[in-house]
């Protein structure tokens, strides 16, 4: 395996967050100094490729995949085209996290939904159904999710309050109930 493809693979799961040097140097087992060397030639490959769609950013010492701005164009167009196909079951999963518990952080949304989320939140940004409303009060500050206008007018409320309660709801007991049930069935049979 090359290094140059490990660190572009953490780039890309890493997502908007992206990765210090010393968070590269110590997953792949280098020294800072060779992960530097090793994101020198990702930035040149990126650069001299003119096939290629990405770059690659620092900011605030944290490195991530960006795309170049010869594309703004069309990210434009993306991001305002309406939502006319239904949405993927991560994107109502991600949505009704950050609908139910916000102001939620992209963390917290992973850690609810048990994969990483960065994909589907910067697609429901891109949609203006949620947007960044601050940074949380901890290590790090991390950005902090709200759902926008649009999404009360998506989903044909005027508020919060009006969205289903579903705190009295308990899938897994239900799931478990259905499951002996249906074991209570088939013993019987």
């Amino acid at each position: 395996m090359s290094r140059i493809a490990e660190i572009e693979v953490l780039l890309f799961v890493a997502g908007e967050d992206g990765l210090t040097v010393r968070n590269l140097a110590e997953m792949l087992d280098l020294t800072p100094s060779a992960v530097l060397q090793q994101l020198e030639k990702l930035a040149e490959k990126y650069q001299s490729d003119s096939q290629s769609g990405l770059a690659l950013l620092e900011s605030s010492n944290r490195y991530k995949l960006v795309t170049k701005k010869d594309y703004a164009d069309l990210l434009r167009i993306y991001a305002k085209t309406p939502i006319n196909q239904t949405m993927s079951r991560a994107l109502l999963e991600t949505l009704s996290i950050v609908a139910y518990k916000q102001p939620i952080t992209r963390v917290e949304v992973d850690d609810i939904r048990g994969v990483n989320s960065s994909g589907a939140i910067s697609k429901l940004q891109a949609f203006d159904l949620i947007r960044e409303n601050g940074k949380k009060e901890v290590i790090g500050r991390p950005n902090l999710y709200v759902t926008t206008e649009y999404f009360l007018d998506y989903m044909g409320i005027n508020s919060l309050e009006e969205l289903p309660d579903v705190s009295n709801l308990d899938l897994v007991e239900e799931e478990v109930e259905l499951f002996t049930e249906r074991n209570e069935i088939e013993d019987e049979n």
